[in-house]
């Protein structure tokens, strides 16, 4: 076995070829998580374009490409998984069979610690270092839309009962509903950011958008669209004005969701669901598998999905005073985090306060904004 670690624009095409490959093969051999878009080389690609010390280890076999390792990397050899706080899905993509040392790997590439939120099923060298797994809700529509439909009524006759006739109501209260499913006018990628932004800013969350990191990855992974991958940009228009709005990605099989948003002034007619229901018939007709809604438990996503896949989080380390360091610092972190977001108890109120920080803050924004004159 012989690992390389490449800088981004090192990687040749026919080890992004071998990477792809994989991934359009992992749902035959009984490993559809790897599919995922966020393990993806574009991706990987995409932020190494705007964060630093991104890096791609390659593992071949008798020459061959095995296995693929993005990751992020600092001076003192602290590595993080590529994208980690936007990625949803982390991890090896490898080959059928395949298994890796993870000290091993580690040390090819320079690495004490190894961060990872995302961490997909089946990367059993890492399993030892997981200190959490969760949920994380997918809509399957492999067999259609109407049986997924079908599904969802026997699921949860009420919602989905509402869901429609709000869908209908809209419809006839604007003057004509239009879904377009993968919209390429730039004008709705920035109508979606600023809701996004304001509903983090009413929320009393960190608004990704003030990062312009992020700001930036997502408007290239926007405009990056390949055989096998693309930035997908939903949008439902009521009377030809944009109502919901929802940018993820895409790989040959699967959709992962990532910013929804909708605009307040529709809030009763609750466009965000209907517009997920819109985004699974058109994923559906595209060939694609399932729809991953995202680690987290969300009333909506409860209502939507069809199951749950599992992700975890946690260090990969090596005997290093900078691992000891570096997981010393974290864990309480994490730890404190986890225990507010499990217990309703601690969560329910946690959750009122940062709403009425963020109604604090957004009224000093709405004072703060000049008028025009």
């Amino acid at each position: 076995m012989d690992i390389s670690v490449y800088r981004p624009g090192e990687l040749t095409a026919a080890d992004r070829g071998a990477w792809t490959a994989l991934q359009a093969k992992a749902h035959l051999h009984g490993a559809p998580q790897l599919a995922n878009p966020f393990l993806s080389p574009e991706f990987a690609l995409a932020v190494g374009r705007y964060r630093r010390g991104v890096r791609i280890a390659v593992v071949r076999e008798g020459g061959e490409p095995a296995a693929f390792l993005p990751f992020q990397r600092s001076a003192a050899g602290v590595g993080r998984a590529v994208g980690l706080g936007v990625s949803d899905a982390q991890g090896v993509v490898h080959r059928p069979g395949f298994t890796w040392d993870a000290g091993r790997l580690l040390r090819a590439c320079g690495l004490a610690v190894w961060e990872f939120d995302h961490l997909v099923d089946g990367q059993r060298p890492f399993e030892a270092g997981i200190s959490g797994t969760f949920p994380s809700p997918v809509m399957d529509v492999d067999q259609g839309y109407d049986t997924y439909l079908a599904g969802l009524r026997e699921r949860s006759p009420k919602f989905t009962r509402t869901t429609l006739a709000k869908e209908r109501k809209l419809d006839r209260d604007t003057g004509g509903l239009r879904y377009v499913h993968d919209e390429r006018d730039p004008a709705a990628l920035r109508t979606l950011m600023e809701w996004k932004s304001a509903q983090y800013r009413r929320t009393g969350r960190s608004d990704r958008f003030a990062q312009d990191w992020i700001t930036d990855l997502v408007r290239h992974l926007f405009h990056t669209r390949t055989d096998r991958f693309a930035g997908n940009l939903s949008v439902l228009y009521a009377d030809g004005r944009p109502v919901a709005a929802h940018f993820g990605l895409r790989s040959e099989r699967v959709l992962a969701c990532w910013f929804p948003a909708y605009d307040p002034a529709f809030a009763k007619y609750s466009p965000g669901l209907i517009l997920h229901l819109r985004m699974a018939e058109a994923a559906a007709a595209d060939g694609i598998a399932y729809l991953d809604l995202g680690r987290g438990r969300k009333e909506y996503k409860e209502s939507l999905k069809t199951r749950d896949i599992r992700v975890s989080e946690g260090w990969v380390t090596r005997r290093h005073p900078v691992a000891l360091g570096h997981r010393a610092r974290r864990a309480p972190v994490r730890a404190l985090r986890n225990a507010v977001v499990s217990r309703p108890e601690l969560f329910e109120p946690a959750d009122r306060l940062l709403k009425r920080v963020g109604k604090i803050r957004s009224g000093r924004a709405a004072v703060d904004k000049p008028t025009k004159t």
